[in-house]
């Protein structure tokens, strides 16, 4: 996945068809000197949300990647998750 950021809180993705969908920004952590974003999709549901990696290309401009290392993701998704779902209720359940 590659972005084109619109403003600090709405990302335009576009998958490896082509196509576009609008996510808003839901957390961003940084670890081992990487940047990630966790973004929530505008459309279609929400209770899921993606995590991808920001990456600088060689002209320095940043870009949104998917994490392809398995274990550098199952990392990630847990830092998120004990960072942030305590905040935001994505499955519309309440904590007591």
């Amino acid at each position: 996945m590659a972005d084109n950021m619109e403003n600090e809180n709405i990302f335009t993705l576009t998958d490896e068809e082509g196509n576009e969908s609008q996510f808003e920004l839901f957390g961003e952590l940084e670890i081992d000197d990487n940047t990630y974003l966790a973004l929530i999709p505008l459309e279609g549901d929400e209770d899921e949300y993606v995590i991808l990696k920001v990456e600088v290309d060689e002209n320095g401009d940043e870009l949104l990647v998917t994490i392809d290392d398995d274990d550098e993701f199952d990392r990630v998704a847990d830092a998120f998750e004990d960072t942030f779902m305590g905040e935001i209720d994505l499955d519309g359940t309440t904590e007591d």
